[in-house]
């Protein structure tokens, strides 16, 4: 049986940008808190101490609020 190639592969995981704010482009999605509509995608802004926690691209908008959510309460826990 042959081994599995790049054993030693680095996981990456993933790290939210912070930006200063929500981009102009973006448009905010009704009925969600934290949701904007970027490039057909959608994207959860989360304001933690004064910049934006920006979430990967997301089809669904609930998934991106559930990120936002996620974010949120794990950020209370740390401080």
């Amino acid at each position: 049986m042959k081994p599995f190639r790049q054993q030693n592969r680095p996981v990456i995981s993933y790290v939210p940008r912070v930006e200063p704010a929500p981009p102009e482009h973006a448009l905010k999605v009704d009925g969600f808190r934290d949701v904007w509509q970027l490039r057909g995608k959608y994207v959860a802004f989360v304001l933690i101490g004064e910049h934006f926690r920006r979430s990967p691209a997301f089809s669904m908008p609930e998934s991106a609020q559930r990120w936002a959510v996620q974010t949120r309460q794990d950020e209370e826990v740390e401080e």
